[in-house]
C-alpha cells in the first residue's frame, strides 16, 4: 500500500469540496471495498477524507411514508431494520445474501452502491483492463469470462456491477441523495445512477467529481410477498452468478431485477408486465439482445430457472 495522508470531515459539504479539488483524494467509509485495492495498488489515493463522523446513519419515515437511509447506515443495521423487514424484505434478504456478518458490521449504504467490480482481470494488475487503466484494453475478451456480463457490456469491458442491496434497491425503484462541494443537491434514480460501460468503462456511476453520497430513499411500501434468489459457486461469502429480486403481488403481477449479469443491477420494466406469463416470458424479454461469451452463455438459462423458481414460491 501507497503512502497516504487522512482527515476526517465534519461537514458534508466541505468533505466534497476537498474531494472535488483533489484528484488523488477519495472518500472513505467503512473502508471494506477501497481498502482492499489500495493494498492491491488498483486504487491509489494520496489523501483520505473519512466521513464517519457526518451523523448519515439513521433511517427516518419520509413524509409519503417510504423511508430514508442515510449513507452511513451498516448493512447489518439496514437488514435488521424492523421497517425494513416488515415493508422491504426484498431488501434484507439481499443484504443478508451477501459477504460475511463481519462485513456487514461495517459496510455502509452509500460504499455498498459504489463497490467496483470483481472481475479477475481488474484485480490482476499484470492484465491488459480498460476499467484499470483506461486504454490498455480487455483481457477478459478472449479470456475466461465465466463470472462475466451478459448483456450492458461493451467492446471495452465485459465486467459485472457485484453486488446484491442495490439490486433489491433498483426493483424498488430507490433513489440516491447527494450533494457537491458547492453545497448543491440532488436526487438520482436507482436506474440512472450506474452507468453502462460503453467506451469508458473506467467511470462506474454517474456522480461528478468530489459529489457526496447523502442517503438513499425507498418510496412507499409497494405490497406484495419479497423474494431474493442468489446462485453463486458456494453456499456463502460468494458473488452471484445470477441473482434474481422480486416483488409478486397476488395477482402474479410485479417486479424483477437481476444481478451478476451486467454493469448494473438489471431490470427491464417492459419484462415485468410478462411475469404472469411466467419466466421465460420475463427473461427473454429483459435479456433481448444479450452478448454472451462461450464460458458465461449459461447465465441466460440459469436466470430462467431462478425466475421459476422464485415464481413458483410466490404461488405455493
Amino acid at each position: 500500500m501507497r503512502a497516504f495522508t487522512y482527515e476526517r470531515a465534519k461537514d458534508a459539504v466541505e468533505a466534497a469540496r476537498i474531494v472535488a479539488g483533489r484528484p488523488d483524494a477519495k472518500f472513505i467509509a467503512g473502508g471494506t471495498n477501497l481498502l482492499d485495492l489500495m493494498k492491491l495498488e488498483i486504487e491509489t489515493p494520496t489523501h483520505l477524507v473519512d466521513v464517519q463522523d457526518l451523523g448519515f446513519d439513521k433511517i427516518e419515515k419520509t413524509r409519503d411514508g417510504g423511508l430514508r437511509i442515510g449513507a452511513l447506515v451498516t448493512n447489518t443495521d439496514l437488514a435488521a431494520d424492523e421497517r425494513v423487514r416488515r415493508d422491504y424484505g426484498v431488501l434484507t434478504r439481499a443484504i443478508v445474501a451477501g459477504a460475511s456478518g463481519q462485513l456487514r458490521n461495517k459496510a455502509s449504504t452509500a460504499g455498498n452502491l459504489l463497490q467496483r467490480t470483481r472481475c479477475p482481470y481488474f484485480y490482476d494488475t499484470n492484465m491488459a483492463c480498460n476499467k484499470r487503466k483506461p486504454g490498455s484494453g480487455c483481457a477478459a475478451i478472449g479470456g475466461y469470462s465465466r463470472q462475466l456480463g451478459v448483456i450492458g457490456v461493451s467492446n471495452a469491458c465485459i465486467a459485472t456491477f457485484p453486488g446484491d442491496m442495490a439490486v433489491a434497491m433498483r426493483v424498488l425503484d430507490a433513489a440516491i441523495e447527494t450533494v457537491d462541494g458547492g453545497g448543491q443537491k440532488r436526487s438520482i434514480p436507482i436506474a440512472e445512477f450506474h452507468r453502462l460501460w460503453g467506451d469508458r468503462p473506467e467511470i462506474d456511476t454517474v456522480l461528478k467529481p468530489g459529489e457526496l453520497i447523502t442517503a438513499v430513499t425507498l418510496p412507499r411500501p409497494i405490497g406484495g410477498r419479497h423474494f431474493y434468489e442468489k446462485v453463486r459457486d458456494r453456499a456463502s461469502y460468494a458473488y452471484a452468478l445470477v441473482s434474481v429480486a422480486a416483488v409478486i403481488q397476488r395477482d402474479g403481477t410485479g417486479r424483477v431485477a437481476f444481478g451478476g449479469v451486467a454493469p448494473r443491477p438489471w431490470r427491464v420494466e417492459a419484462a415485468d408486465a410478462l411475469l404472469p406469463q411466467g419466466a421465460a416470458a420475463v427473461t427473454a424479454r429483459a435479456f433481448q439482445g444479450a452478448t454472451p461469451t462461450r464460458d458465461n452463455a449459461f447465465k441466460l438459462p440459469l436466470a430462467t430457472r431462478a425466475l421459476a423458481s422464485v415464481i413458483a414460491q410466490a404461488k405455493a
